[in-house]
């Protein structure tokens, strides 16, 4: 029981947690019905998590005005715009976390300020401490009265009343936190008002202590009021955020004033500080992709568990289970909170306590299926879970008759739709003509900030042995072998391969695919043909061995064709590679290597860049040309993955767990 310490009680105020693991809060886009409630869907997704051993549920975020900035109540819970739905809704989902032994609490927030979502955004000019510009739109605030910050802190007091009566143990406040209005209040560079709300680091938190005295007031001093903080900001300036380990000048607010106010905000009655840093105008610390190192905030949680005397929760990529040990062992966190790795394996914390490490599915922190959908089309789900936020609808059809199922590729597509088939009661063969189960993912997950890309290879070749799956590696299936085996039915996940082209002199010119397997060598100085997000990650990832590299791209910037890219992975790779010293020419293309110096046409007229290799890292084809072979000789035939649209991982994992949910 190596991780027994984590399964020990805490307790925050007089509430006792189980163990010490959170669900930390992630936006319940998709989770709400039309009336302000949870839909079924939401009711489930976070039962899901309760099943799954999680001590403390914490929603997404919820609202309560709808005075001041009126929310949609149909994408995002509203605790107060259907007070006897939204106790009800509520009611049908507490209870039932409660039988799994799990407390749960609903995340609110006072709005979102100048970082309010534009789609979101309607006719009303957007809200701030002061007349501010705003975050993403070319807009300045409206600054707030003193009679709608007091209609706000009433709202909350209504809210959290609800939430008590729909049965949550619990209230965490979404602020002082990532540059949401509370926040906006809490940081001098938003906060320009001359009244009692503005000023002095007492003055600027008003707003956010008149919050929990409102709550504590309607629900009792025992009822607990957690808050999600910020220690500091990570502002260079507007909308513009730091990197990791930049030296800059903070605009918002330092590790100083936040320590000050970690004090403070505990005086006031909050029982304990989730801790992190970072602001929208550097949401990639907010919402840290894989080029974040993981566990960033336990050095913020340190400083804070050192000031206060309320629990800390520490949150930020601590999906190691060794270092959230280390980190409740050293005293710097009391909680662990797992966001996405809860959207990837709702069973995390079952499966740490049995000791079946290994069975755990790992997130790969790509956004794709989270911040990517939520941004894109209002929903959160996961890249490596089909299953996330869609419990029920995909939950596993039972079979009527075992199948043998031929699979020909092992890579994700075609492991996933094993594992699928394997777990439904089917027999699944699988063929692989390579050494290893994982396709793709090997030469993506080469650099450093994707070794979780090849903790999901070996995740699914575990996978494969525990569920027995029949698998044949090494070996190349014909047509023939297709035809003369007895299977009832056939899926083809045949992959893709890289694209290429003739430069003149090819015999320094290699794809990605073979740079990042270590196949071939680039040289102290290389041009990388293609600023997709294959290109721009092999490019950091050479740049940060100390590689002189020019990314060379034809569209007029990088990463144009990719997405939905979640816009803290794009942001933040787009602000690494000037910083770790990668050239870039957008609206150029390549005409030939040779003599060492690759010739490109730029706007301004031809160059040569000198250059000891050329990468192609300009897409890829899909390889369908077995499946076309035998695709009217097989009753029952799928194509999946990259061999039916080269695509990302989510929508080969996807469409393998549908097709093979229900053969």
């Amino acid at each position: 029981m190596k991780y027994r310490e984590l399964f020990t009680p805490v307790q925050i105020g007089k509430l006792t947690i189980k163990n010490r693991f959170a669900m930390a809060p992630m936006g319940p886009l998709g989770l709400g019905d039309s009336e302000g409630g949870w839909n079924q869907r939401g009711i489930d997704y976070y039962v899901e998590r309760a099943k799954g051993g999680t001590g403390l549920i914490i929603t997404g975020v919820t609202f309560s005005d709808q005075q001041v900035e009126t929310q949609n109540q149909s994408i995002i819970p509203v605790s107060t715009y259907n007070s006897v739905h939204f106790v009800r809704t509520s009611k049908e989902m507490t209870e039932r976390v409660h039988a799994y032994g799990a407390k749960i609490f609903l995340q609110m927030s006072g709005g979102f300020g100048r970082v309010t979502i534009p789609t979101n955004l309607g006719e009303f000019p957007p809200i701030a401490p002061s007349e501010i510009p705003h975050r993403w739109l070319d807009k300045t605030c409206r600054s707030i009265s003193k009679e709608e910050i007091r209609s706000i802190v009433k709202s909350f007091g209504d809210g959290a009343y609800n939430a008590m009566r729909g049965g949550f143990d619990g209230i965490q406040i979404h602020a002082v936190h990532e540059g949401y209005l509370l926040d906006q209040f809490a940081i001098s560079m938003f906060n320009l008002r001359t009244d009692e709300y503005g000023g002095s680091l007492e003055n600027r938190l008003r707003f956010a202590k008149e919050v929990v005295e409102e709550i504590k007031s309607r629900c009792g001093q025992d009822f607990p009021v957690t808050l999600r903080y910020s220690v500091k900001s990570m502002i260079k300036d507007w909308r513009k955020g730091a990197l990791p380990g930049e030296d800059f000048e903070e605009m918002g607010r330092d590790i100083e004033e936040g320590i000050e106010a970690a004090k403070l905000l505990a005086q006031y009655g909050y029982d304990a500080l989730d801790v992190d840093a970072g602001s929208y105008d550097a949401w990639w610390w907010s919402h840290p992709p894989m080029y974040q190192e993981k566990g960033l905030y336990r050095p913020f949680c340190k400083m804070v568990k050192e000031a206060v005397d309320v629990p800390v929760f520490c949150a930020g990529r601590m999906d190691n289970p060794d270092m959230a040990l280390a980190a409740v062992q050293e005293g710097i966190c009391d909680v662990v909170s797992l966001g996405r790795p809860l959207l990837a394996d709702p069973d995390y914390c079952n499966k740490l306590r049995a000791g079946k490490v290994e069975q755990i599915r790992p997130c790969i922190s790509c956004h794709e299926g989270c911040m990517g959908r939520i941004a894109e089309y209002s929903l959160i789900n996961c890249a490596v879970n089909p299953q996330a936020a869609r419990e029920r609808v995909t939950a596993y059809e039972p079979i009527l008759r075992k199948k043998k199922v031929l699979i020909v590729g092992g890579g994700v597509a075609g492991c996933e739709a094993a594992r699928v088939l394997a777990i439904r009661g089917h027999q699944p063969v699988l063929f692989e003509k390579t050494d290893r189960l994982g396709g793709n993912l090997w030469p993506g997950g080469a650099p450093g900030f994707k070794e979780d890309d090849i903790a999901l290879a070996s995740w699914y070749t575990s996978e494969m042995d525990r569920l027995q799956v029949e698998v044949h590696m090494n070996t190349e299936v014909t047509a023939k072998d297709i035809l003369a085996g007895d299977y009832d039915t056939v899926i083809m996940a045949t992959g893709s391969t890289p694209k290429v082209f003739s430069l003149g002199d090819d015999s320094r010119v290699y794809t990605a695919a073979q740079v990042l397997l270590g196949e071939k060598e680039s040289g102290d100085t290389t041009v990388i043909v293609g600023g997709g997000l294959v290109g721009c990650e092999t490019a950091l990832w050479l740049a940060q061995q100390g590689k002189n590299v020019t990314i060379v791209e034809a569209l007029d910037r990088i990463m144009k064709v990719n997405g939905p890219i979640c816009h803290s992975n794009k942001d933040m790779l787009e602000a690494l590679l000037p910083f770790n010293n990668v050239q870039i020419l957008t609206s150029t293309k390549v005409k030939e290597y040779a003599n060492g110096s690759l010739t490109v046409e730029t706007d301004e007229g031809v160059r040569e860049l000198k250059c000891d290799s050329v990468i192609l890292a300009v897409g890829y084809n899909e390889e369908n040309a077995l499946y076309h072979e035998v695709e009217f000789d097989v009753p029952e035939i799928y194509l999946l993955g990259d061999a039916k649209k080269v695509a990302n991982i989510m929508y080969a994992i996807w469409d393998a767990f549908e097709v093979a949910n229900h053969i």
